[in-house]
């Protein structure tokens, strides 16, 4: 009980600091950060390591990104074949850590999809599909549940990765089964609140994203063969739209602006879309999708796409091996790219993209739709093992990058 009063009083005084970062790509879902006061740019070696830790399960123990709230931390890993839920302190000591079940171990062993907080809990979504709620304070399990047994899905190519969401009372989440497709959960019970009907294909490895228009409020999310556009109050379905790949790879969420919604994935030869805009139309209740444009090459692969200032910014994936493009927002057209950045994962903060490439190599970027145009290099640390492929995250002034086992800790305030 003490811990419990103790996270909370915590909780009060960061709220005075910092906005949490309390689900994947932040308190807005969008990957941008409200930090201000930051470094302009970088020396040669990078900016000040505040501390480190290399005990996050095995060498290469996975892919999740982290989620803070007061001065609690909180990712995921695996060790000894097994999902583990850590909660770090900002001084980067292992605080408490919960065994979520077996883990991914077919092809690139370990966890996938970051923790979601909300108030004092915490909830993980393993790679094998078990889905467990926590006391933040103490990793104690208040509920948890085996969602691909009970909705009776299958697990895909390479693991699942989803990372849930809260809307109010209803935690969200996709078992792409063959008694739904997607299924709303109460948050405090883990007990069934909606489903919408299967699809007859498995689910994808997005995340969901919510948006309102013509007072519907939606639910978009990807799965196997596509888009599934889902009214988050009932869990009816609204629309759907065909969005395929060779091998039902459907990582990066939707991005929704002003009535259309941007979708994309790896244009793998022969079966591959890259890019497409759809606008969003509701007439006398039905909802509709139809075609803007299309652009192929812009085939991002791990949810790394951030629209700004009427913009998409990001990594191809097929396209030339890999490149940093522009495109615009209402036509398609690609305004540049450069190979310098390559592929990669990145954040937003403070007018800077904060780009991690696959290659171990980190770029400022400012979003410029007349050039590509670096602010500051810098290579990041040897030590972890396994691709790099986990999202960055700026908090508190400060950049946090996970590697494998380890997760560094950089200061980025601007002195």
């Amino acid at each position: 009980m003490k811990y419990t009063v103790l996270f909370f009083a915590l909780l009060f005084v960061s709220s005075l600091i910092a906005a949490d970062w309390t689900l994947f790509h932040g308190p807005g879902a969008d990957n941008r950060s409200p930090d201000t006061g930051l470094l302009e740019s970088w020396p040669e070696s990078g900016p000040p390591l505040l501390w480190q830790i290399d005990t996050l399960g095995e060498k290469t123990s996975g892919y999740s990104s982290v989620v803070i709230r007061g001065d609690r931390l909180f990712t995921a890993g695996s060790r000894d074949g097994r999902s583990a839920v850590f909660c770090c302190d900002l001084d980067g000591r292992i605080l408490w850590q919960y065994d979520n079940g077996p883990v991914w171990t077919k092809n690139y062993l370990g966890t996938r999809s970051t923790p979601t907080l909300d108030g004092d809990r915490v909830y993980d979504f393993s790679s094998m599909g078990r889905l467990v709620c926590l006391d933040a304070g103490t990793g104690e399990k208040i509920w948890d549940r085996d969602i691909l047994h009970d909705y009776e899905g299958e697990n895909i190519i390479w693991g699942l990765s989803e990372s849930v969401r809260i809307d109010g009372d209803k935690l969200i989440c996709s078992p792409g089964g063959k008694k739904a497709s997607v299924v709303a959960l109460d948050k405090r019970t883990g007990k069934e609140i909606w489903i919408s009907p299967p699809t007859g294909e498995k689910t994808a490895y997005a995340s969901s994203m919510f948006f309102e228009q013509d007072g519907i409020r939606f639910l978009a999310m990807m799965y196997a063969k596509g888009l599934l556009l889902i009214d988050l109050n009932t869990g009816e379905r609204l629309a759907t739209f065909p969005h395929t790949q060779r091998y039902d790879i459907n990582c990066t969420k939707p991005i929704y602006h002003d009535g259309h919604l941007f979708l994309t994935n790896p244009a793998t030869a022969p079966v591959g879309v890259g890019a497409v805009l759809l606008k969003v139309s509701v007439h006398q209740g039905k909802v509709s999708l139809d075609e803007v444009w299309r652009n192929k090459n812009f085939d991002n692969l791990h949810d790394g796409v951030i629209l700004l200032d009427g913009y998409l910014y990001g990594s191809s994936h097929e396209h030339r091996g890999g490149l940093f493009m522009c495109v615009d927002w209402k036509t398609g057209e690609t305004v540049y790219e450069n190979r310098d950045a390559g592929r990669g994962a990145f954040t937003f903060a403070e007018g800077l993209i904060y780009f991690f490439g696959e290659n171990g190599e980190f770029r400022l970027i400012r979003p410029n739709p007349k050039e590509y145009d670096v602010v500051s290099r810098w290579t990041a640390p040897e030590g972890g093992e396994g691709p790099l492929w986990a999202h960055p995250v700026i908090h508190g002034k400060r950049l946090y990058l996970r590697h494998g086992k380890f997760l560094y800790c950089y200061d980025i305030s601007r002195k």
